[in-house]
C-alpha cells in the first residue's frame, strides 16, 4: 500500500480553545532548565522554527546537568528575564528532576505563559491537578512532553481505533527494551517506579489515548540487575477495561532495544502495529478492508521525514496561541493518564 497523509491519519485541528487568537507574528519562547533527555533537542526545534522567536535559555538550578552541544548556541538568561517578559509567551520545561519541572511549570503558569512541561511531570498528583486547573482558570494551556503522541504511525493507529476499522479493539500491547548504563540507572533510581516512570509514560499516554481511562491498575515492578541500585528495570503493567486489557512492559537489558519497540492495537477485524517506531513501519492486516486500508497484510514504510519528533508538539502550541487551534490532547486526559502512571509506578 502507498504511504499517503490520509492512510496515517495526520489531521490539522483549528477550532477555539477558549482564548482569543493573538495577531499573526513569532511566538516569543524560552525554555528553563537543561538536564531533560529532550532539552537540547526541543531548545533546537525551538530556535529553528520560523514562528518563534526562541530568546534563550534559564538554568536557575546549577545541579541540572547540561546535556547537548545545542546549549553552546543559545543565549542564557536569568529567570527574572523569562517570567517578568510580557512578549514571552511559551516556556518549556525541561530540568532533569520531574518534581522541580512542576514547580517551575507552577511559576510560569502564574507568570502567565503558557508550557510545554516534559514528561513525566512529577510525582505529586494534588500538584498537578491544581496546575492544570490554575492554567485553566488562567486561560494558559499546559502541554505534556511525552514523546509519539504526534508520530505517524501512532496516529494512524489511533485512527484506525477511533473510526471502528479494527473492529471492536480488546488488547492493546507495547513495549520499550534499551540498554540503561550506570549512571542513568542512579539518576532514574530516585523514582519508585524507575524506567516504568521515566519511560514507561510515553506507553501509558499511548494506551489511554486509545482506551481511555481504566477501571484497574496492575503492575509488575522488579529490580532485575547485579547492580545493587534498586533501579526498577524490568517492568510489566496491566490496565483493565470492562471488554479490552492493556499491557505495558519495560525492561533496561536489550543491546538492540531500538529495533523491538512496538505498539500494537488489536480488535475484532484485525490488528494495527508500529515496529519500529525509526525508521517507521507500520503493519496493518485486516479481515475485511476498512477506511484506507485493504483486507490482507499490508506494510507501510513511508520515508524518513526528517527533523526532530518534537517539533510537531511545539507546533501545535503555536498555532493554539496564535490562531486558536484545538489541543489534540485535553487536560482531562493528562491528568487521568498521570494517575494511572503513578498508581501503576506504585507512587499513588
Amino acid at each position: 500500500m502507498a504511504f499517503t497523509r490520509r492512510a496515517f491519519g495526520v489531521v490539522a485541528t483549528s477550532a477555539a480553545v477558549g482564548f482569543a487568537a493573538a495577531p499573526s507574528k513569532p511566538v516569543g519562547t524560552a525554555m528553563i532548565g537543561t538536564g531533560h533527555g529532550h532539552a537540547a533537542s526541543k531548545a533546537r526545534v525551538l530556535r529553528e522554527m520560523a514562528d518563534t522567536d526562541f530568546r534563550g535559555v534559564c538554568r536557575p538550578d546549577e545541579r541540572d546537568p547540561i546535556r547537548g552541544d545545542e546549549f553552546g548556541r543559545v543565549t542564557w538568561l536569568r529567570l527574572e528575564q523569562i517570567l517578568d517578559d510580557t512578549s514571552i509567551e511559551l516556556v518549556a520545561v525541561e530540568g532533569a528532576d520531574a518534581a522541580w519541572n512542576l514547580e517551575y511549570a507552577w511559576r510560569c503558569i502564574r507568570a502567565g505563559k503558557h508550557v510545554h512541561l516534559d514528561k513525566p511531570p512529577g510525582a505529586d498528583f494534588a500538584g498537578l491537578r491544581d496546575l492544570l486547573a490554575e492554567a485553566a482558570k488562567r486561560q494558559r494551556l499546559v502541554q505534556m512532553g511525552f514523546q509519539w503522541r504526534y508520530h505517524p504511525g501512532m496516529e494512524a493507529i489511533h485512527e484506525a481505533a477511533r473510526k471502528g476499522w479494527l473492529g471492536e479493539v480488546y488488547r492493546f500491547r507495547a513495549s520499550i527494551d534499551k540498554p540503561i548504563l550506570a549512571d542513568e540507572r542512579r539518576e532514574l533510581a530516585h523514582y519508585k517506579g524507575g524506567m516504568m516512570f521515566s519511560e514507561g509514560c510515553h506507553l501509558i499516554d499511548q494506551a489511554t489515548a486509545v482506551l481511555g481511562e481504566p477501571s484497574k491498575v496492575a503492575s509488575f515492578l522488579h529490580h532485575r540487575s547485579q547492580l545493587n541500585d534498586g533501579l526498577i528495570d524490568n517492568a510489566l503493567v496491566v490496565l483493565e477495561y470492562p471488554k479490552a486489557i492493556a499491557e505495558i512492559s519495560m525492561a533496561g537489558f536489550d543491546p538492540n532495544g531500538g529495533q523491538h519497540r512496538y505498539v500494537e492495537v488489536l480488535g475484532s477485524n484485525g490488528v494495527a502495529r508500529v515496529t519500529p517506531f525509526a525508521p517507521l513501519r507500520l503493519q496493518v492486516k485486516l479481515q475485511q478492508a476498512a477506511g484506507p486500508y485493504a483486507a490482507g497484510d499490508q506494510i507501510l514504510e513511508p520515508p524518513n521525514p526528517g527533523g526532530y519528533p518534537y517539533r510537531p508538539d511545539l507546533q501545535e502550541m503555536v498555532n493554539c496561541i496564535r490562531h486558536g487551534a484545538q489541543p489534540r490532547f485535553s487536560a482531562a486526559h493528562d491528568l487521568f493518564t498521570h494517575r494511572v502512571l503513578l498508581e501503576a509506578c506504585g507512587m499513588l
